[in-house]
């Protein structure tokens, strides 16, 4: 059951090797993690973490305060903020930190969730 304050994380540590394959595939080299690295830490949590399997993007909001470092473990969070269970919507703050407390980006996820039965405390 989904439920207000409710959170999911997950850390990760983007290395030298990981940005010679994303420099392959995108074509563009970066001096820190690129952001869209760091936004794919949000989507893996919505998806399969909180609210999890058929969670369906419809707004992201992100606003990026600091670089990314290579080879420091950041730890991205999303927790939810508003339940709309009359239109199966969740709102959640994102946010990604590093060991030291720099918040490298936070923002605003809107998700609609998978119309599962009993996902919210209001359906029975």
């Amino acid at each position: 059951m989904l439920k207000l304050g409710q959170s999911a994380q997950i850390t990760r540590r983007y290395t030298e090797e990981d940005m010679s394959v994303f420099t392959s595939l995108s074509g563009s080299k970066s001096e820190s993690v690129p952001e869209p690295l760091v936004a794919a830490l949000f989507s893996y949590l919505l998806g399969v973490e909180l609210p999890g399997s058929g969670t369906n993007y419809l707004k992201q909001e992100l606003q990026f305060n600091a670089a990314a470092p290579f080879n420091t473990v950041l730890t991205a969070q999303v927790t939810i903020t508003k339940l709309r269970p009359e239109k199966h919507l969740v709102d959640l703050w994102a946010c990604c930190t590093t060991p030291d407390g720099i918040v490298i980006c936070e923002g605003r996820s809107l998700v609609k969730a998978k119309d599962v039965y009993g996902a919210f405390p209001e359906q029975t």
